[in-house]
């Protein structure tokens, strides 16, 4: 990679330019810290039932209300990455997120937590504001490869945030695990602010207008349609498994507690690699082959998944398996779109991924409702619909970009 400017605070970083691995390494950091915020909730949910008197299928509902709040991050936050200077920005709310995992941890009822949730993930979409700014420092030649460490370091977050939560609330309680994510917040927010370059803003719209200019850009772009739609059905997936597999392994024959369950999120770590290798396969122009790739990954996942009903290593087959394939479609759905108007990134990454969390916050309910009424066979219909559907749709795209009367649309 090539060296960027001095990330001095008096310095503007040259978009385009190129990244340093340093800068790079930070910014994955950053990106993984910042998300995991939205799953430290997931392993205890069994717990977070009984410490504020709810049933599980209310608990599993923590999961929707956390992704509620990001999807509003996304639609009224992220936008702002395109019209402000975004070190700042980005400063600014993980101390907002530190603010709502305080509330979180000294919360007296169910009421409070989830309101402090919907409030952490909307901020924690600093996250959002950090991937189009590492594409917009990239150089051109390396954009996929630096989106793909990044993405790498937000996927090792999510997945790690399991962990660490499990283990934590198992050794000291479950209201430790929100004031140390709390710390951690304030201590990257002083981090990034000292570390990261000045990134100027690309645009001189007002807010309604760059508002506005995301719903254009949806009208306009065929290719962001397809990929919204694609991010929308794989992070459903993913969704569908992680709010319902702490019940089921809370439960017979599993028994397992906090500590254990949150080790599961181990299992997922395949899926950072998978965001290493779409990137690069994105540079080389293989994007398209790379998706296709990873839907039928995704998919069938889910039959090694029913098997783990009553076997934690087809479970940790199953997990690895999805992760994989959920995470190879997300980096190539965003190394298409992030090529269609480099000036517009953090809106285009708005389009997408509100949809990708509108995703997630469907599937989490009806995952939660589902395994209440049909236990873990309905969960993986659920979830297997949802990766053929995807699948499908896919197909379809790549079916009529063929068609001799499409011949002048853009590739998918």
């Amino acid at each position: 990679m090539k060296q960027p400017p001095s990330a001095d605070d008096r310095e503007e970083a040259v978009l385009g330019g190129g990244v340093s691995r340093r800068l790079v390494l930070l910014l994955a950091v950053a990106c993984g810290a910042t998300v995991a915020n939205l799953y430290y909730a997931q392993p205890l949910l069994h717990t977070l039932a009984r410490a504020f008197s709810v049933s599980e299928g209310t608990a599993g509902l923590l999961i929707t209300i956390s992704q509620i709040g990001y999807v509003l991050g996304l639609a009224l936050l992220v936008p702002s990455g395109d019209l402000h200077e975004r070190r700042g920005l980005i400063s600014a709310a993980l101390l907002l997120t530190a603010a709502g995992l305080v509330v979180a941890a000294i919360a007296p009822g169910f009421a409070v937590f989830a309101a402090a949730l919907a409030l952490v993930g909307f901020s924690a979409t600093a996250a959002q504001v950090i991937v189009p700014m590492s594409a917009s420092l990239a150089d051109e030649s390396e954009r996929g490869r630096v989106v793909g460490t990044v993405m790498s370091g937000l996927l090792i977050g999510i997945l790690l945030a399991r962990t660490f939560s499990g283990l934590l609330a198992a050794a000291l309680g479950w209201r430790v695990v929100f004031w140390v994510a709390a710390g951690i917040m304030v201590a990257l927010a002083l981090t990034l602010r000292t570390r990261l370059p000045r990134v100027p803003p690309t645009t001189e719209m007002s807010y309604r207008s760059v508002l506005r200019s995301v719903l254009s850009l949806i009208a306009a772009e065929p290719v962001l349609r397809l990929r919204m739609a694609l991010g929308f059905f794989a992070f459903g997936c993913f969704s569908t498994l992680w709010t319902s597999l702490s019940f089921l392994l809370a439960a017979s024959p599993f028994h397992y507690g906090n500590a254990i369950i949150g080790l599961f999120g181990l299992a997922g770590v395949a899926g950072a690699a998978a965001a290493t290798v779409a990137g690069r396969l994105a540079d080389r122009g293989h994007g398209r082959h790379a998706t296709w790739a990873t839907a039928v990954v995704m998919l069938a996942s889910w039959p090694i998944l029913y098997a783990g009903k009553t076997s934690a290593v087809w479970l940790i087959v199953g997990i690895a398996v999805l992760d994989l394939g959920v995470q190879g479609i997300h980096i190539s759905n965003q190394s298409a779109i992030y090529a269609l108007a480099p000036e517009a990134r953090s809106r285009l990454t708005t389009a997408y991924m509100v949809s990708y969390f509108l995703g997630g916050a469907a599937l989490s309910a009806i995952s939660s409702a589902v395994y209440s009424s049909d236990g873990w066979g309905g969960v993986c219909v659920v979830g297997a619909a949802t990766g053929l559907a995807a699948l499908a749709l896919w197909t379809a795209a790549e079916l009529r970009s063929r068609l001799p009367a499409t011949a002048g649309q853009p590739a998918p």
